[in-house]
């Protein structure tokens, strides 16, 4: 079991500011996660390889390939304003 010192401790480093009664149910919370996770390490996992992910991942990567890109004219055709071949924008300051 969790002690309320050591839920305040953990408070402290998180800088979290819990009531008595916060403290209470941290502390009855956190054990009840320690107990699950001694309980995982109880299962025999000789001769199970560890899994770096869970689903196959293999190469997404596409080839290089140049291709012609859109014209500034293009782009810019949907601006609401546009000066010298810019979009124009409010001043801000």
């Amino acid at each position: 079991m969790i002690s309320i010192r050591e839920v305040e401790h953990v408070a402290l480093l998180a800088r979290l500011s819990l009531s008595e009664k916060e403290k209470e149910i941290f502390a009855e919370q956190l054990s009840t996660i320690l107990d699950y996770i001694n309980k995982l390490n109880e299962l025999d996992t000789d001769g199970v390889e560890p899994l770096y992910h869970i689903l196959p991942i293999y190469n997404i990567f596409r080839e290089d390939e140049v291709k012609t890109g859109t014209s500034r004219e293009d782009i810019l055709a949907n601006a609401p304003q546009v000066e010298e071949g810019q979009y124009k924008v409010p001043k801000i300051i």
